[in-house]
């Protein structure tokens, strides 16, 4: 296909109704599972310890699929491997609906968890080729909207769908919404690929230098015995020494040790992951605040962290144009900044705290990480050569997975080590954490670390 600068404003349109409606799915599949886990344990007969499972199958191979999947985006093409994403998610949607036991629904749970990463690992490369790259950071902050949206809305979506239905019905939803978007995908998404061949090895042992790695980091968090847990480390750490000599010698490595060298991408990668630890481990804490420090309940907490989902999905698209025209630099330390005071001015609350004094503090955090995160995405993507888009935005999402699973396991460590004020000492570190990856961010002000198009 013939390489042009973005899309007619008709296909444009189209185009982006398919990305929301996969994007939507596989966020709100990261969400509603969670919200019926007791009562899909309980019809399936199995432990809790167990039905975890259903969240991690999912979760794990989501992470170990990305990066092999950009890469296999790039040599045969994004919308190959979006449909073929989209397929594999509706087909094992319905699986999840009809299962009858926890083993099956886990086993469909990991089919999903590749569909899904079918669509996350080309979704940034295709928004690329949907804009033009003056617009890209409008489009990149319409997909942040939409996640942001997607996750504000899951708990509330899985409630309603349980209300009414039994929970296979989470699942089964999907299966109409999909098809719909595979059928325009496959006349209205563009499409990019090159001449390069498919590592299989190196796509093997970066699945297992992944896997090995954040099970580990996992591990960390929930107390696991010493020995195995710093024997996965060094394992993986070994394999992935292994895994960038050999990415090293080929063209077009499938973890992407070249675009590593462009500082731009380096530095916005290691600011996405800070972030993204911070970001978890504030989630991940903040119930437990609102429940055991500030003295409400269940219901109350819910309501009370909407207004930051909220906050993020009303500045994200407008970040997202603030990057088609200043440094990402300088918008993404403002952002952390910004989201550094929220968590701050969080951990200072009392009980005697109101429900308005919460959630304006809510705002801010999610505000600040709003205007921090299309930014920082666009620069990532924009960064990387235009035959490498599949990379970069496999690589996006492996900083997101990887950051949040650090970050839900230092709370977790903190939680086991911890007596007294653990929720304070976590959402204090992570403000801490935010300043530095704004420090990170504002080292990207410098000339070379524009893009070409600034």
């Amino acid at each position: 296909m013939e390489k042009t600068d973005g899309l007619p404003l008709i296909d444009r349109r189209w185009a982006m109704l398919t990305i929301a409606l996969a994007i939507t799915m596989s966020t709100l599949d990261s969400t509603i599972a969670n919200v019926a886990l007791p009562t899909i344990a309980r019809d399936l007969n199995s432990t809790p310890n167990s039905s975890i499972w259903v969240i991690n199958a999912y979760q794990l191979t989501l992470s170990i699929c990305l990066l092999p999947l950009s890469s296999l985006g790039d040599i045969v093409g994004y919308r190959k491997v979006y449909c073929a994403g989209l397929a594999i998610f509706s087909a094992a949607s319905l699986a999840c609906a009809i299962s009858s036991s926890l083993p099956a629904l886990t086993l469909a749970r990991v089919l999903q968890g590749i569909g899904a990463a079918g669509i996350l690992s080309v979704n940034a490369a295709i928004i690329r080729l949907i804009y033009p790259k003056k617009e890209l950071g409008r489009g990149i902050g319409l997909n942040a909207f939409i996640v942001a949206v997607s996750a504000a809305l899951g708990p509330t979506i899985a409630a309603g769908i349980l209300a009414i239905g039994t929970w296979e019905w989470l699942f089964a939803i999907n299966v109409p919404i999909g098809l719909v978007a595979l059928r325009i995908a496959t006349t209205h998404l563009p499409d990019s690929h090159n001449g390069y061949t498919f590592d299989w090895a190196n796509a093997v042992l970066c699945a297992m230098t992944i896997s090995i790695l954040i099970i580990s980091i996992d591990g960390v968090g929930h107390q696991g015995k010493l020995i195995q847990v710093a024997s996965g480390l060094l394992f993986a750490f070994g394999m992935g020494v292994v895994l960038i000599r050999r990415e090293l010698t080929v063209e077009a490595p499938l973890f992407p040790v070249d675009l590593f060298k462009i500082p731009l991408f380096a530095s916005s990668i290691a600011t996405s992951i800070c972030s993204f630890i911070a970001q978890m481990a504030a989630f991940t804490s903040l119930p437990f605040f609102m429940q055991y420090v500030l003295l409400r309940n269940e219901v109350q907490t819910g309501l009370l962290m909407t207004p930051w989902p909220i906050a993020t999905a009303i500045t994200a698209p407008l970040a997202g144009r603030l990057a088609d025209r200043y440094s990402v630099g300088v918008l993404g330390g403002i952002g952390l900044l910004i989201f550094s005071a929220g968590l701050y001015l969080l951990a200072g609350l009392s009980a005697d705290a109101t429900d308005a004094s919460i959630m304006w503090r809510m705002s801010i955090c999610g505000a600040g990480f709003g205007l921090f995160q299309s930014p920082n995405n666009r620069a990532i993507l924009g960064s990387a050569p235009d035959n490498r888009s599949g990379s970069a935005s496999g690589m996006l999402g492996t900083a997101r997975l990887l950051g949040q699973t650090v970050g839900a396991a230092l709370v977790s460590l903190v939680f086991g080590l911890v007596a007294a004020g653990p929720t304070r000492i976590v959402l204090y570190g992570a403000a801490i954490l935010s300043i530095v990856a704004a420090c990170v961010s504002m080292i990207r002000i410098g000339p070379r670390y524009r893009l070409s198009n600034e």
